[in-house]
Parts: structure tokens; C-alpha cells; sequence
């Protein structure tokens, strides 16, 4: 969440922070909730001093008479404190809310747009693969070597669910052995997270409060959520600890399966494994000084990059506009991996740098070891590779002629193999 302190010094820039990220926020009331629950704090503390002040003097008071003399004085305070207090979690409950609802500001190089059709291309890599045949898309490809199987998951679990078996199971594992060998070369440290998370937890991460949380799977009765991301229980792990300036950045590689909803996607990619309510993902996650994020989220996009060079995949970068931001993000960039038989490139990685939107909630600080003062931290996500939607990306881009899969040369120590369905 933003610090109330610093929308009140900068309405304006959060007013047009909030429109440009096409967020309708009542400021104005966000203000009046503010200015009423200051005064009932004040008066609430005023009442807790009287209550002190007369508890020493019934210490002090000899006659019994005075002693209740001032009890029945401090029974009318704590009446009306009483009814402050409820006064006072009715307006704090709506502050609360009103201020989680209020997204991070997009940095000044954000370029402005409304959605992500005003998303900017900023470079495309690779070469785009020419085939001498007719090329087939991955889930024909897939069902033909009997390695992806949805019409069976449809029956076990319903619509937006897939088996993958075979070869094409053993390329997932490949493919995280890959991610891991690389990232702990650069000091992000693997970790497999939880997957059932608190609420609280999910909301102090920058989500629930928001449209989004029609996305998330619920545990009503044990007050848990299912992640839709690795990052949503990375975040939370050092809450409320203090990191030492020498400490940071500190960096993990989280794998894990996430679950969605896909709420409002209904007629999209409902076939296939491309948009599915269950997928497995690798995530960056960094805890970083202020002073180097800019820096640190320039290496989570160079790693993204770096995966698909190694796979030889096609890509391009989408510097993602205001509009198209998430809520705790303030600047944020896709990789979007070409797949021929769409002829046009599909979204696979995603990498936000949040600032201390998160960490504010969170309570995550780090010394500074020149002032010796506590400041907020930065923190960071980035998709290594979201697993299904790369298995896509390599057989279509990988296809031959047979309806084989030739495996990216990176992977084949992995896979102990060089040619998927022969």
C-alpha cells in the first residue's frame, strides 16, 4: 500500500497516478476517513491518559468516598470511550480499504495508455523459424504423439485442464533443472514455496482488495488462498524482519504450481493447455536496496531474455503502459514468445519492479548503513519460465516435418535426448 502521509503531500500525483492506471479512487473521502480517524485516535488517546491519570489517584486517594467518586468518573469515560472505539473500527475499516484499493504510482517512464493494446514493442529477438511444410499447432502435434491429453483432464477435473505425459512430461523437468543451473549463477536461490497462503498475506502482497481477487481459489474455511504466482509466497516470507544493507539484494528462484481462475476469459483459449486454471511456473523474486532496483529489475529482464537466447526461441519485449499495470506494479516489462501457427507472439514472461508498495504493507526494512535509519526495501518479480506455455512455444517453434519435436540443444543433457516422438 502507498503511505497515507504520502498521498496527503501528494494528491495530486496519486490523482493522476490513479487515472493513469485507469483506477477510479474517491480521494476525497479516502481524506475525510483520514481526518475522522485522527481525531478519534486523538480523543480515544486522550480518554487512555484520564483512565492513567485516575487509576494513580485512587492510589493515592484515602477516603473510600473519593475512591468512588473517581471509579464512577472513570465508568463514564470508559462509556464513551467504548463507543469511540466502536465509532472507531467502522472508520478505520473503511480507511483500510479505501487505501488498499489505491495502486502504486507508475514511474515517470511508464508511457502512458489505456491497455494493452498501447503496450510499446521495444525490441524482437531470434529468428523466426521457415518451415518447408505445412506447420501444425502444439496440440495437434501433442495429441498425435499421445503427450498432452485434455480430453481426459476434462473428465477428472473439467474444462482448462491438461496431462502431460511422456517425453513432454520429462521436458518440464528438464526445463527446471535449466532454469536452476543458470539462475544460482547469479545467486537467486531455489526455493519451493507453500501454495496455500493467508489472506492477509495475499492482500499485503497487493491483491484482494482489487477486481483481481475474482482469480483467486479460496479456502474459506481455513482463511487460505491458493497463489496464482510463486511471488504471492515469496513476498510474505520476510515480513516484519529487517534485512542488513549488506545483505541485499537477496535473491530466490521459487518453483511451484499455481492455480487460476482465468475469471473473465470464458471463450479465450479454452482449448488446449495454453490458459488453464492449474500450471506449473518458475518466479524470480528479489528483496533490494531503493537504490538499486532500477539496476536489479534491468537483471530480471536480462535473465528472461537470456532463457529464451538459450532456448533459441523468438521473442519480443512489450514495455508495459500505465493502463496495463498491475496495482502494486510501477513499472513493468512482458517476453512474448513467437508461435508460428498463430503467427504472432503470445505473453510466457511478465517482471514488475513494485518499489515499497509491497514491503510497505509487509513491514520489510533494511538498515541504512549510513544514516543507521530503517527504510522500506524494494521488491521485485520476474517469470523464468511459466512451463506450459514454454513446452508450447518449443514444439511449435521445434516441429518437423514427421510430427517430431527436435529438443532446444540447451535441454538435451537434460532430456538425455535430441528428438521428441521418434
Amino acid at each position: 500500500m502507498l503511505d497515507i502521509k504520502y498521498i496527503r503531500e501528494n494528491k495530486e500525483a496519486v490523482i493522476k497516478g490513479c487515472q493513469k492506471k485507469q483506477v477510479k479512487i474517491d480521494i476525497d473521502r479516502l481524506f475525510e476517513l483520514d481526518e475522522k480517524r485522527r481525531e478519534l485516535m486523538t480523543s480515544l488517546d486522550s480518554f487512555s491518559a484520564e483512565k492513567n491519570k485516575a487509576g494513580k489517584e485512587i492510589v493515592d486517594a484515602g477516603e473510600e468516598k473519593e475512591k468512588q467518586k473517581i471509579i464512577a468518573a472513570m465508568k463514564e469515560v470508559d462509556e464513551k470511550s467504548d463507543k469511540l472505539q466502536q465509532e472507531f473500527k467502522i472508520i478505520d475499516q473503511e480507511f483500510s480499504s479505501l487505501l488498499f484499493k489505491v495502486p502504486n504510482m507508475p514511474l515517470d517512464e511508464v508511457p502512458e495508455g489505456k491497455d494493452d493494446k498501447e503496450n510499446i514493442s521495444i525490441r524482437e529477438v531470434g529468428k523466426k523459424p521457415n518451415f518447408d511444410f505445412e506447420p501444425k499447432d502444439y496440440l495437434t502435434i501433442a495429441e498425435n504423439l499421445d503427450m498432452i491429453d485434455v480430453k481426459r483432464a476434462a473428465k477428472v477435473s473439467g474444462a482448462r485442464f491438461g496431462y502431460l505425459k511422456g517425453d513432454i512430461a520429462l521436458l518440464e523437468f528438464a526445463l527446471i533443472n535449466f532454469i536452476f543451473n543458470t539462475l544460482t549463477k547469479e545467486g537467486f536461490v531455489p526455493v519451493v514455496p507453500p501454495v496455500m497462503i493467508k489472506k492477509e498475506n495475499m492482500k499485503d502482497m497487493g491483491y484482494f482488495e482489487r477486481e483481481d481477487s475474482d482469480e483467486v481459489y479460496q479456502l474459506e474455511k481455513d482463511g487460505l488462498v491458493l497463489v496464482g504466482t510463486s511471488e504471492q509466497s515469496i513476498g510474505p516470507m520476510h515480513r516484519d524482519e529487517i534485512f542488513e544493507e549488506k545483505d541485499l539484494p537477496k535473491r530466490y528462484a521459487a518453483f511451484s504450481t499455481c492455480f487460476r481462475r482465468e475469471a473473465g476469459s470464458y471463450g479465450k483459449d479454452t482449448k488446449g493447455i495454453l490458459r488453464v486454471h492449474q500450471f506449473d511456473k518458475v518466479e524470480m523474486f528479489s528483496f533490494c536496496n531503493p537504490a538499486s532496483s532500477k539496476e536489479e529489475h534491468q537483471l530480471i529482464l536480462a535473465m528472461e531474455e537470456k532463457l529464451m537466447q538459450e532456448l533459441e526461441i523468438p521473442y519480443q519485449v512489450l514495455q508495459i503502459c500505465t493502463g496495463d499495470l498491475g496495482a502494486p506494479a510501477a513499472v513493468k516489462y512482458d517476453v512474448e514468445a513467437w508461435l508460428p501457427t498463430a503467427n504472432c507472439y503470445r505473453e510466457t514472461h511478465s517482471t514488475s519492479n513494485c518499489t515499497d508498495f509491497q514491503a510497505r504493507s509487509l513491514n520489510m526494512r533494511y538498515r541504512n548503513k549510513e544514516t543507521g535509519k530503517l527504510e522500506f526495501i524494494h521488491t521485485l518479480n520476474g517469470t523464468a519460465f511459466a512451463i506450459g506455455r514454454i513446452i508450447i512455444a518449443i514444439i511449435e517453434n521445434y516441429q518437423q516435418k514427421d510430427g517430431s519435436i527436435k529438443v532446444p540443444k540447451a535441454l538435451q543433457k537434460y532430456l538425455n535426448k535430441e528428438v521428441i516422438g521418434k
